[in-house]
């Protein structure tokens, strides 16, 4: 030990004091965008506030605008984007010219404990403990701004002349709610999302400050409170300790761990508790936790001798068929008034995002991250939580859904399938609009064709004189069932001596067709036919009674719908009807069209614009022509006039309907309007025809 106090001497003792006069308001300011030479302490410093609980501070500086530095050009257009050519108080450059800039500052360091600043006088060093060690980076707030600004130009000029035409808002029934208490894991939530944080921090008002310069009077006296004010050893108790409490500072003892019994997360229960729960919530229960199962697996689950059926109608209530098997909703992970604990978006948000990733597993085995995010516009966090719920990575191919295709729960259970397809086209129309993308935008675009096999000629006439022998008895015995009830004579044709080759006769009839009719629908210079609405005076097949009821009672509901709108409304009836009620089967677009215009319905001939982006569907529009009422001539009279433009103003149906049926009263202007029309922008449009 002599040794190395010898070859390490100790050549100077040095008294150490706490001062703490400016313990509690002493910040360390740091400017991390220039070196440690180019300072600021020259620099005219207009404005300081700061927030003490946040420890935020903004300062405002000059900008030498008389620099050879500075571009002159430049700093008059950023003035004229943020205050605009007006004058006004509240304007943030005063000289039309950007004459300041605005630091803002960040916490280096929420612990400070271990940071102070020391002065070292006439052999002795006072240290004073830091309150807060914050870097001061230039603000940009002026661009957001000047970004406002841009944006209430533009909403000015899209409003026009609205205010001039539109009706006054008519006064409509509030519907009191009152909010459910919230839960505790729901409060912590919310506190802790990046929107209740803004908010909290903007509570906090700013204590304005006066700035004083490196070399100001007032600053040399504050520097003052740097030293300690007493000198007396008692006062200064902090750095007067014995060896052993000293050492004990620097080595602290180990605090003895307690063992501790595991606990169970709370939202989990063991088998024997959840089977003291009521089937749905068993059902619920384990969807919530496992998220997609097959559903043989599920039966395996509950008790021996569960009822299937019963567990199919639960399982409906909390879970989607993808793949054949059953994903947990959306609305079930993420209730209403809830967030997310990664991003705090809405819950009804994270619900459209997830269920456009099942659906696209409908579609598909695999899909990528980064073509999801792009589509429905959530954080990473978010999509990626979605995907891990239901797929798994995989190299160079994305993500993979997490279970094999149940194709035996598909064959065993036809209707649940049925009805669970039904139930997807209702949300795959939904998204359509919510995220603007088709079904055919995830189509693959160059599919392999498969390979051409050639067939011969003597090949195909021998397989049409097979298909031919096999349904020769079945047609022979229908033509003569025909031909003994129907009256009308059919001309004997000679039959042709080769008996090697009969005519394939699998077509229907032509003792089928009406009159003036091709392929079984009416040609255009069939007397019958309505050149309006394209349907023939009797349809072919005529639609089935329940079709029609749905048709009269949807319009008269809605009164005017475009066919996407009518498929969408068709689709979540068949998906609401119970399992195994097979009403309709096989409904095709051309027979919707037909029993709509069978019901007192016709086509409105709407001209749509060249540049419009409506699909063929959104333009064929439907309205309801005849109820019986005597306002049936208000609403054909509408529809006229949207024959001949795709929008009309409120002035233009009040005057043609004043010109028609004479005076013609405020409440029945509105009612027409209400019943089959939208208003956008001072202009009226048939429902479902404003393209966004």
């Amino acid at each position: 030990m002599a040794s190395g106090d010898d070859d390490d001497p100790i050549i100077e003792e040095i008294d150490v004091y706490l001062a703490k006069s400016l313990a509690d308001k002493l910040y360390l300011f740091q400017y991390p965008v220039r070196p440690s030479t180019m300072t600021y302490d020259d620099v005219s410093h207009l404005t300081a506030k700061i927030k003490p609980k946040q420890q935020r501070v903004e300062l405002e500086m000059a900008i030498n605008t008389m620099s050879p530095n500075y571009c002159r050009s430049k700093g008059e257009q950023i003035a004229l984007n943020v205050d605009g050519t007006s004058y006004d108080e509240t304007n943030t450059y005063s000289v039309k010219m950007m004459d300041k800039q605005t630091f803002s500052s960040i916490q280096a360091t929420t612990n400070t404990s271990r940071y102070a600043a020391a002065v070292f006088r006439k052999g002795e060093l006072h240290v004073t403990p830091l309150t807060g060690i914050l870097q001061m980076r230039p603000s940009f707030s002026y661009l957001d701004k000047a970004d406002n600004k841009t944006r209430e130009r533009e909403a000015a000029n899209e409003g026009g002349d609205s205010s001039q035409d539109e009706a006054e808002e008519e006064a409509k029934a509030i519907t009191v709610r009152f909010a459910r208490p919230e839960s505790e894991q729901a409060r912590q939530r919310r506190i802790q999302s990046y929107e209740f944080l803004q908010k909290k921090q903007a509570e906090e008002p700013w204590v304005h400050l006066h700035y004083h310069g490196v070399k100001d009077s007032r600053s040399e006296h504050e520097k003052q409170y740097l030293f300690c004010q007493s000198v007396d050893a008692s006062e200064n108790s902090e750095l007067v300790k014995t060896p052993k409490e000293y050492l004990a500072m620097l080595m602290p003892p180990l605090a003895e761990e307690k063992v501790v019994k595991p606990v169970g997360p709370s939202n989990v229960l063991s088998m024997a508790q959840l089977r003291t729960l009521p089937l749905g919530e068993q059902v619920k229960t384990l969807m919530k936790n496992v998220k997609v199962m097959p559903f043989a697996n599920l039966m395996g689950l509950l008790a021996s001798g569960t009822d299937s059926t019963a567990v199919l109608r639960c399982i409906q209530q909390v879970a989607l068929l993808v793949q054949g098997n059953w994903v947990v909703k959306s609305d079930v992970l993420y209730p209403k008034n809830t967030c997310s604990p990664h991003s705090g978006v809405p819950a009804e948000v994270l619900c459209r995002g997830r269920d456009f990733v099942m659906w696209r597993f409908t579609l598909e085995r695999s899909l990528m991250r980064k073509e999801v995010t792009s589509i429905i516009k959530l954080p990473p966090e978010d999509v990626k939580e979605f995907l891990e719920h239901v797929a798994v990575p995989r190299i160079n191919r994305g993500w993979e859904f997490l279970l094999p295709t149940d194709e035996d729960f598909i064959k065993k259970h036809p209707d649940v399938a049925h009805r669970q397809h039904m139930l997807w086209l209702g949300i795959q129309s939904k998204l359509e609009k919510v995220f603007n993308f088709s079904k055919e935008d995830f189509m693959p675009k160059n599919s392999p064709q498969p390979d051409a096999v050639h067939v011969s000629g003597e090949q195909r006439l021998k397989m049409a004189q097979d298909r031919a022998q096999e349904k020769q008895a079945s047609l022979q015995k229908d033509l003569d069932a025909k031909r003994a009830g129907s009256s009308i004579h059919i001309k004997q044709e000679p039959v042709s001596d080769r008996e090697d080759e009969p005519m394939d006769t699998s077509s229907p009839p032509s003792s089928s067709i009406p009159n003036g009719s091709i392929n079984g629908y009416p040609s255009t210079t069939s007397p019958s036919f309505d050149h309006t609405n394209g349907n023939g005076g009797s349809p072919t097949n005529t639609p089935s009674q329940e079709l029609q009821n749905f048709v009269i009672k949807t319009f008269r509901k809605h009164f005017v719908l475009t066919l996407n709108e009518f498929k969408r409304l068709f689709n979540l009836h068949l998906a609401s009807m119970p399992a195994g009620h097979g009403v309709f089967n096989s409904i095709s677009d051309r027979m919707l069209q037909d029993a709509v215009l069978s019901c007192q319905c016709k086509q409105i001939m709407v001209p749509f614009p060249t540049q419009s982006t409506a699909s063929p569907d959104e333009q064929k529009v439907f309205g309801l022509w005849e109820t019986g009422e005597e306002f049936d001539k208000h609403r054909r009279l509408l529809f006229d006039l949207f024959t001949k433009n795709y929008r009309v103003r409120r002035n233009m149906v009040q005057a043609r309907l004043a010109e028609e049926f004479g005076d013609v009263s405020k409440a029945e202007i509105d009612r027409l309007l209400k019943e089959c029309c939208s208003s956008h922008a001072g202009m009226w449009y048939l429902k479902g025809t404003i393209q966004s």
